[in-house]
């Protein structure tokens, strides 16, 4: 999944209401469709380090919770070398963090899509657009 535009910002544990980022982002800029990422319903289901991951020295963090696309860019832009869409899920879909969390929680019988359309969708749009 290519993604243009995300605000991936926001903590859960112990942080003012207003400092816990969207409740809903959309990622667009994948030919399959954008994907309307629920950043609210995620953020209580995991903590937040699970994808706002410690700085890197090769592009050290701004912010503690800043958005995936501050470093991740499409195609990658050195000294990064993953893509924003690898930053989600590896070129074939089949790891990454968005993909190997949702096989386990759907092995644990829970609702979680594991097919690429169950994620991306044409009317998924940003807003504004």
């Amino acid at each position: 999944m290519a993604a243009g535009a995300i605000a991936l910002a926001g903590a859960f544990n112990g942080v003012a209401a207003q400092e816990s980022g969207p409740d809903i982002i959309v990622l667009t800029g994948s030919s399959l469709g954008g994907v309307k990422f629920t950043h609210g319903a995620h953020q209580a289901m995991t903590d937040c380090a699970s994808c706002h991951h410690e700085s890197r020295p090769e592009k050290p963090l701004e912010s503690e919770f800043q958005p995936c696309t501050a470093c991740h860019t499409k195609p990658a832009t050195p000294p990064m070398t993953t893509s924003i869409r690898d930053a989600f899920h590896n070129p074939t879909a089949k790891a990454g963090s968005c993909v190997d969390c949702h096989v386990k929680e759907a092995a644990a019988g829970k609702a979680a899509p594991t097919k690429c359309t169950g994620c991306h969708k044409k009317e998924n749009v940003a807003p504004g657009s």
